[in-house]
């Protein structure tokens, strides 16, 4: 059985004007379903946030 997929929260919650969180890189609305959402599609959530960090550092 696979590990349970953590939040990427840092504790840093502000939303920017697209409402992606400045701290994780999640949408608000990925962040309120966040605690609803399978581990399947918490990791696609991940490989997002993922793609949205790249731009950041970009």
């Amino acid at each position: 059985m696979s590990e349970a997929v953590k939040s990427p929260c840092v504790n840093i919650c502000a939303l920017d004007e697209e409402d992606i969180c400045v701290g994780c890189h999640r949408s608000a609305a990925e962040i309120a379903a966040w605690s609803g959402l399978s581990d399947e599609d918490k990791r696609r959530v991940l490989i997002l946030v993922a793609q949205r960090e790249e731009k950041y550092l970009v």
